[in-house]
């Protein structure tokens, strides 16, 4: 059974459907302390700009479109309600709607966020706003990202791990990321795959050093991380077959092989980048799931502390 026990879904404005609901009411099925909030920030900045009423005026009319969306959401949450969910609404006025979803994170201890993603109509691809790359790499707890679909009995949940670093942290994060694998795996009657990607011989490599043997490097570096991934796999208990090495980069091997897989859900690692970092480097996570075509659970490192944190003297 799944840990998340405090759940915040970001409701989307723009539709009657929220598939981010509908992914939490799945994973409070069986577990009636499982407390669900329905969250929207609204804001509308013809509002802030109407000269000719006053502050009070203002204030009326903000607090009546959030009245309005209110009762959208709660002949929303109606059906669920009697089907005896326990689900809170909570509407905020407020200009930027990540900053809103992470301020409700810490003052109310929620334990994963989930947020519906959009696709685009010619392509067919996932859209991915602002809002979704700030909560990727702030929010200090898990963040699920979901598509239009449903989960299916018997699926598959792609674990994807970094075996390149050796460091403490992305240890601790690799057995995080099979561990919450599994218990999404038992909650949906899934199979746990664990993938990872190492990287290709760097060509600037062979051009400025002739002896060099691209070949053996190659031997080398995937003999590390077929190793590497032998242990890992014994040590959670995942049989050799639904284990995956593969060379490239992550942010084209984990949409291949989940599309070869046909995955209902990846979760990976997010180390929260922000700033100059966040902009020349970026994320893995954001790199996948631009190619993603199923649900996307980040996870942070332990330890992690968000840039929006409220400071605690």
């Amino acid at each position: 059974m799944t840990q998340y026990k405090n759940i915040l879904v970001v409701a989307d404005p723009a539709q009657d459907n929220q598939p981010a609901l509908s992914r939490a009411v799945h994973l409070a099925q069986g577990s009636p302390e499982t407390k669900i909030t329905l969250f929207l920030a609204i804001y509308d900045f013809s509002y802030e700009m109407t000269s000719m009423l006053s502050s009070d005026e203002r204030q009326a009319m903000r607090k009546g479109v959030v009245q309005q969306r209110e009762e959208w959401l709660k002949d929303i949450i109606r059906p669920f309600i009697e089907d005896g969910l326990s689900i809170e609404l909570l509407v905020v006025w407020h200009n930027r709607p990540y900053e809103a979803v992470i301020a409700e994170v810490f003052s109310n201890h929620h334990d994963i966020v989930i947020k519906a993603t959009h696709e685009h109509d010619k392509l067919g691809s996932v859209i991915f706003t602002p809002t979704d790359w700030h909560l990727l790499r702030k929010c200090p707890c898990p963040v699920l990202m979901v598509k239009e679909h449903k989960w299916p009995d018997k699926g598959k949940i792609i674990a994807s791990v970094n075996l390149a670093a050796d460091s403490e942290t992305h240890e601790a994060l690799n057995d995080c990321i099979i561990n919450e694998a599994k218990r999404f795996a038992d909650t949906l009657n899934a199979e746990v795959n664990i993938v990872n990607a190492y990287p290709s011989t760097p060509v600037n490599i062979t051009i400025e050093l002739p002896e060099f043997d691209p070949a053996s490097y190659t031997d080398a570096v995937r003999g590390h991380h077929l190793t590497s991934m032998k242990a890992l796999r014994q040590k959670h208990g995942i049989p050799e077959e639904q284990t995956c090495v593969v060379e490239g980069l992550p942010e084209d091997v984990i949409p291949r092989v989940a599309e070869e897989l046909d995955a209902e859900m990846v979760i990976l690692g997010t180390t929260g980048r922000t700033g100059l970092s966040a902009i020349f480097i970026g994320n893995t996570a954001e790199h996948t799931i631009d190619s993603l075509n199923c649900d996307l659970l980040a996870l942070k490192p332990e330890g992690y502390i968000s840039p929006l944190a409220p400071n605690i003297d």
